[in-house]
């Protein structure tokens, strides 16, 4: 068993395959425990500082439950708070939570802040989404994989969309260590960086996953296990929200992109919102081959894995 107690997990370029995968696997045991009724409190006495800077559903409704499920005390911060780099030193701001807190959640901008979050607080900081990586979301995109095939490694999932996003980032990252062949599908505005994608593919090497980065919609998709899309325009590009839509149209996710896969089992992935009728046609959204809602709800379990491996409470007594 990984030893992973006191770690941060900003980026998933911190974490081994075996790591991860154990992630997933406790995962996956928390959530039979759950529906099982099986409740434990291991983290009864502990602090967690939940900091965000922008919205969120998904993240603050995991991170929250997750950690009260367990009997921690979860404790909600906006930039309203709290002085986060203004008036005070966010140094000063990190030492100050470190030592009323156990662990440390961040949502936010800038991917240095997570950063130094950690090099300052002295406890886990866990990035729950920055403007480079969004791990916690790659991690839960994965554990649906798992439920969905049994397997990640040699599975094939094709990502269509805006591909230099932090989703886009981090699932390039956990395919590329978890042996899940990865295709990024976007415009060449849109494609990931060359030294982004040529970093990924060292890693890849490793695993034998495949990585591939095109703008062709069709041969893309083809032998797809999954299509994952996120919104066209993300938070803080709202102004360019007039061009994505004309230049990502030929990427939507719709029913004759998915049947382009020539297979059956083929199931959609979406990390919410979703944009009906942009990225993804109502038809896929709501229909059979859709996971999102199992793909959300696996958010709250890994991050509940995350949490528990890192404060060292996996076997914690109830």
């Amino acid at each position: 068993m990984p030893h992973l107690t006191g770690r941060s997990l900003l980026s998933l370029l911190d974490y081994s395959r075996e790591e991860i995968e154990y992630l997933v696997d406790l995962a996956l045991q928390l959530k039979a425990d759950r529906a099982a009724g099986h409740r434990r409190r291991r983290l009864e006495g502990y602090t967690l500082a939940m900091i965000f800077e922008k919205r969120s559903t998904r993240t603050r409704a995991s991170f929250e439950t997750a950690f009260g499920e367990e009997g921690g005390h979860p404790v909600f911060l906006s930039t309203d708070d709290i002085h986060l780099g203004v008036k005070e030193d966010l140094a000063d701001t990190a030492r100050v939570l470190g030592r009323m807190f156990d662990c440390i959640e961040f949502r936010g901008f800038e991917q240095r802040t997570a950063e130094d979050l950690a090099r300052y607080s002295g406890v886990p900081v866990y990035n729950g989404l920055t403007d480079l990586y969004h791990p916690t979301q790659a991690l839960a995109d994965l554990m649906t994989v798992r439920e969905c095939f049994g397997s990640l490694a040699g599975r094939r999932l094709v990502y269509a969309g805006d591909g230099r996003n932090n989703v886009a980032h981090s699932l390039m990252i956990g395919c590329a260590k978890t042996g899940l062949d990865f295709v990024v599908c976007a415009p060449a505005e849109l494609q990931p960086k060359a030294d982004f994608v040529a970093r990924c593919r060292g890693l890849a090497a490793e695993t034998g996953a495949e990585l591939l980065v095109t703008d062709e919609p069709a041969n893309a998709v083809r032998g797809a296990d999954a299509i994952y899309t996120d919104v066209w325009t993300s938070m803080g590009e709202e102004a360019q929200a007039g061009h994505r839509r004309q230049i990502l149209g030929p990427y939507q996710v719709n029913e004759h992109l998915m049947a382009a896969t020539g297979n059956d089992d083929t199931v959609f992935l979406h990390c919410l919102p979703a944009v009906k009728g942009e990225e993804v046609t109502d038809a896929v959204f709501e229909g059979p081959a859709s996971r999102v809602f199992d793909q959300a709800e696996n958010r709250k379990h890994t991050i509940k894995a995350l949490m528990l491996a890192t404060l060292g409470r996996e076997d914690g007594q109830e």
